[in-house]
């Protein structure tokens, strides 16, 4: 027996002593955590339970020339609720009165809300959805509702704010207006005017320390953020709402009706180089038109008869012909190395002098009158055309501007066709805006300016930087060639190929440009046409220069660049000169117009008077509406520019249970 108990004695402490270790072994990790892990794992924790997270900043605004807004961000709040933050004495004083507050500003009953709440609270629901969707005006409102106004430790109110950037001119100008984008590879993709000017416009985010209260949800640690974010500034494009409308619509109208692939247009203004108005449309699927690609800044193409200007005035400025030199069409059709070069009229036009071969888009007088001039020199052409920058790109600010082609005599690819081909606009490639910009400084008397996209850059009404008219080449030629193919463009429209498109009323200047384009269909074998018109209006101290192209149109019911693009460049210049025309004086300045005084009276009338129902707003200034129901509190989308035509609710309906009112301008 005494064996026995011997024996368990030693077990005892044997156990014991294995214990003693295992304990020492604790302690060892227990210091070894706290003074050499330590930090590692009170990081680990304070991590998984609290998290900096980003507040991203308000893009700034991105204004028309005029001052209408072509892009904004618009902040959108959601209101939840921590119903277990108040004390029970704080919650059931504020629960009505915040319900009845909720109930006036969302529009569902009292008691709605109370149920809400109370539920809530006796489920333990830290993150209640009480509200989304609102605008800064409704946050600050409720924000301060009872309960809510304690914060968010005593009153539970959690606030999530994200931005929407929103177009408020639709569609229209919304590849050249931008946008930025970050792909699922994490890639940043610049568009437009958004994309190159980001650096002003971004701002800088700021940040807001979060506590971790459930799965997947986060709750503002402080009513405060641990950086404020810091919004972008504005800029100020050189687009003109109005003119941009009415470019649009000229080419919709016209890419619909020739059932084209797609089309451009853009309005330069001559003498700055400001880009007033700019439209790429592409057709898609079920037939109908977007902006999707920038064809205007990134599209190259043989011009075709447009370029036919480029060579017109290379061969003037070099004096080895001139406008009254005589060419015979020879019957329509002139050979060169074998390859044959034919008018679009049957039969060819006879004898020519060059002016009246330009007038009438003949490729044979003009392919003549550059192989006359440059056949034993042709690096002297091509010093004229890259002098005149035609064989590089503008610089725009843009990503993906198109690169230019102009054949030098180095190229592998330069054969005996090559300087005959470029008399009339073959072999080159150039973009419609590269193109354009020549023509305007032919209409600016031979000064050419870089196309301009933005004026200013600001902060609310100060200006951080200001970007003037850019000069490429003061003076690309002489004024004694300026004033001879000035001359030679207006006749194009008085009595060459767009004719159709004089007015004795109205002054153009232009070319026109009928290419045929044989790649990009059916592994490049068939063909179709590029129609084209460049010029200027009017044709005398020209105001503005443009540019419309037209691609693919249906051959059935035409394809001829006075005939396809040529109505859209008369209805954009009509337009902007006859419906709108700029007067020098103004009479009876002081004068009062009694129908302006009562517009203005019934308007502050209404702005100061709560309103219960819709009122009506046909025949009100767009502006007008916009800022009287906005001061009333609610979300308006407007549609259009001008006065109201539609609204979305109807006069005398209830305004207590709406968030948005669209209405419709023109």
């Amino acid at each position: 027996m005494a064996v026995e108990d011997k024996h368990i004695t030693y077990r005892i402490y044997l156990v014991a002593f294995m214990m003693f270790l295992v304990a020492i072994a604790i302690l060892v990790k227990l210091t070894n955590i706290e003074f050499t892990e330590g930090d590692y794992y009170r990081k680990l924790a304070k991590e998984r339970t609290v998290r900096n997270f980003i507040i991203p900043a308000n893009k700034g605004n991105i204004y028309s020339a005029d001052g209408s807004l072509l892009a904004t961000s618009i902040p959108s709040y959601k209101i939840r609720f921590d119903a277990v933050a108040a004390k029970s004495a704080a919650f059931e004083k504020n629960v009505k009165p915040l319900s009845d507050s909720l109930s006036v500003m969302l529009g569902k009953p009292s008691s709605y809300y109370q149920n809400l709440l109370r539920r809530a609270r006796a489920q333990n629901n830290r993150y209640l959805l009480v509200a989304r969707d609102l605008s800064y005006t409704q946050y600050i409102r409720i924000k301060n509702f009872p309960l809510f106004e304690l914060g968010p430790y005593k009153g539970g109110i959690i606030t999530e704010q994200k931005t929407v950037r929103e177009h408020p001119i639709g569609k229209i100008a919304e590849r050249t207006i931008g946008y930025e984008r970050t792909t699922e590879s994490g890639a940043l993709i610049r568009v437009g005017i958004e994309g190159a000017f980001g650096k002003y416009l971004n701002g800088k985010d700021g940040r807001v320390l979060k506590q971790k209260i459930a799965q997947g949800q986060w709750k503002p640690i402080r009513n405060n953020n641990e950086v404020e974010p810091k919004d972008g500034y504005d800029v100020v494009s050189t687009i003109d709402v109005y003119i941009q409308d009415i470019a649009h619509h000229a080419l919709l109208k016209q890419l619909e009706y020739y059932e084209a692939d797609h089309g451009c247009v853009i309005v330069m203004e001559t003498e700055t180089g400001h880009i007033k108005a700019i439209s790429n449309l592409g057709r898609a699927d079920d037939g109908s038109y977007y902006e999707t690609v920038n064809y205007a800044v990134a599209e190259t193409q043989e011009p075709g008869s447009t370029f036919k200007l480029m060579a017109l005035t290379a061969m003037l400025e070099d004096k080895v012909v001139d406008t009254s030199t005589v060419f015979d069409s020879f019957d329509g059709i002139v050979k060169y190395s074998g390859r044959s070069v034919r008018d679009s009229k049957k039969g060819g036009y006879g004898k020519l002098s060059l002016a009246r071969g330009f007038e009438l888009s003949s490729n044979t007088i003009l392919v003549q009158a550059m192989m006359k001039s440059y056949e034993n020199n042709p690096k002297k052409v091509v010093d004229r055309f890259n002098s005149y920058g035609l064989n590089r790109k503008l610089g725009l600010p843009f990503q993906g501007e198109g690169n230019p082609h102009i054949p030098q005599l180095s190229d592998k690819l330069w054969s005996k066709i090559t300087l005959p081909w470029m008399g009339f606009g073959y072999g080159v490639s150039l973009t419609p805006l590269q193109t354009l910009t020549f023509y305007n400084a032919i209409a600016n008397n031979g000064r050419m300016v870089k196309p301009q996209f933005i004026t200013e850059v600001k902060a609310w009404n100060k200006t951080i930087k200001k970007y003037e008219t850019e000069v490429i080449n003061p003076q690309i030629c002489s004024q004694e060639t300026i004033d001879k193919v000035q001359a030679i463009l207006e006749n194009v429209v008085k009595r060459g190929t767009a004719s159709r498109l004089y007015s004795k009323d109205f002054s153009m200047a232009g070319k026109t440009g009928t290419a045929q384009v044989n790649y990009g269909h059916s592994g490049g074998s068939e063909k179709y046409y590029s129609s084209s018109f460049a010029g200027y209006f009017p044709a005398v101290n020209p105001k503005y220069s443009c540019i419309v192209i037209v691609h693919e149109p249906n051959v059935a019911k035409g394809y001829y660049g006075g005939d396809v693009s040529g109505p859209v460049f008369k209805r954009i210049a009509q337009k902007i000169f006859t419906d709108s025309p700029s007067l020098n004086e103004i009479d009876n300045l002081n004068k009062k117009n009694l129908q302006q005084e009562n517009s203005y009276k019934n308007y502050f009338a209404a702005a100061n008077t709560k309103m219960l129902t819709m009122p009506n707003l046909h025949g009100m200034n767009g502006m007008d509406a916009v800022a009287l129901l906005e001061n009333q509190g609610f979300k308006v989308k407007a549609i259009g520019t001008g006065r109201v035509k539609s609204q979305s609710i109807k006069e005398g309906e209830v305004l207590e249970k709406l968030k948005t009112i669209t209405i419709e301008l023109s």
